[in-house]
């Protein structure tokens, strides 16, 4: 059993939401969003032009398509885990 110390010490999963959606509007509040989220953006991107290029030996444009065609790859893998996901909640086959 949990002590109600306890219980009273970690929030509840809505209050938690609730203070984590204050938290980023208030940031954005006084942030630009896209100058926010640029670094994470740069690393995304360039995880995929890494794979793409891993030597650094193709020229921009090829590297841009390709790297392209993965991140595509990717998203789309992402998309088929979540019809997966929906199909066995809903209990169909995956």
């Amino acid at each position: 059993m949990v002590s109600p110390t306890a219980e009273r010490a970690q929030p509840r999963e809505s209050v938690r939401r609730l203070r984590a959606q204050i938290a980023v509007n208030a940031r954005l509040a006084t942030e630009d969003p896209v100058a926010m989220t640029a670094p994470a953006r740069r690393a995304f991107l360039g995880k995929f032009e890494a794979l793409a290029d891993p030597d650094g030996v193709l020229p921009p444009d090829e590297r841009a398509r390709r790297a392209g065609h993965l991140r595509k790859a990717h998203m789309q893998r992402l998309a088929l885990r979540s019809v997966q996901a929906r199909q066995r909640a809903a209990g169909g086959a995956a």
